[in-house]
């Protein structure tokens, strides 16, 4: 039978969901769960075009699906040209895995009273997946790498991240308090309540 391109979406949210179900270590999620991420966005053809569509004025975080424990969530992060985030955080493990486009990731500390880069701004291109956490580093900025066209990442955290409290950073480091939300559409997939698939 031959799979339909939805279905790999269905088969990474249901390999997430048993490695969430086997292990809560942090280290180990971000590891085996990496792959999985750069499997999904190695082929474009699964995501509906609705779920990639920037604001007019800002970027887009769309739900594609939310565990029933809050264990993880999946969103798509679509970027108008010139579009980016503000510096910020996201206080639980995450997975950014590049499928359209590219996007221009800044990493960012903390350093007495200012806040400082940290290295260089690095280039994401589809297929590539890097991970953030308090853990390993949890503060950037991400914008469209294109001026002439959408960029669209996939996203993976350990958490429902559009209702959890994190900040955005200005120039001396200060934090400010704010919860993403989500875009206006349904989930790509509802969760099974009283299974872990």
């Amino acid at each position: 039978m031959t799979s339909r391109p939805h279905d790999r979406f269905d088969a990474f949210v249901s390999e997430v969901s048993a490695l969430v179900a086997q292990t809560s270590d942090e280290a180990a999620i971000l590891a085996r769960a990496a792959p999985m991420l750069a499997e999904l966005v190695g082929r474009d053809d699964w995501l509906p075009r609705a779920y990639a569509e920037p604001g007019k004025r800002d970027y887009r975080q769309y739900l594609l699906y939310r565990d029933a424990w809050a264990r993880f969530c999946v969103v798509s992060m679509a970027w108008a040209p010139g579009q980016g985030t503000p510096v910020h955080d996201h206080t639980v493990w995450g997975l950014v895995g590049m499928l359209r486009g590219a996007e221009l990731c800044q990493n960012y500390a903390v350093v007495g009273d200012a806040l400082r880069p940290v290295g260089e701004a690095r280039r994401l291109h589809p297929g590539d997946v890097v991970a953030v956490s308090p853990r390993v580093g949890d503060i950037h900025r991400v914008a469209n790498a294109w001026h002439d066209q959408v960029s669209v990442s996939i996203h993976v955290y350990g958490a429902d991240i559009g209702t959890v409290r994190r900040s955005t950073f200005d120039a001396s480091g200060a934090r400010l308090p704010f919860v993403s939300g989500y875009a206006g559409l349904p989930p790509l997939r509802e969760p099974v309540c009283g299974s872990y698939a």
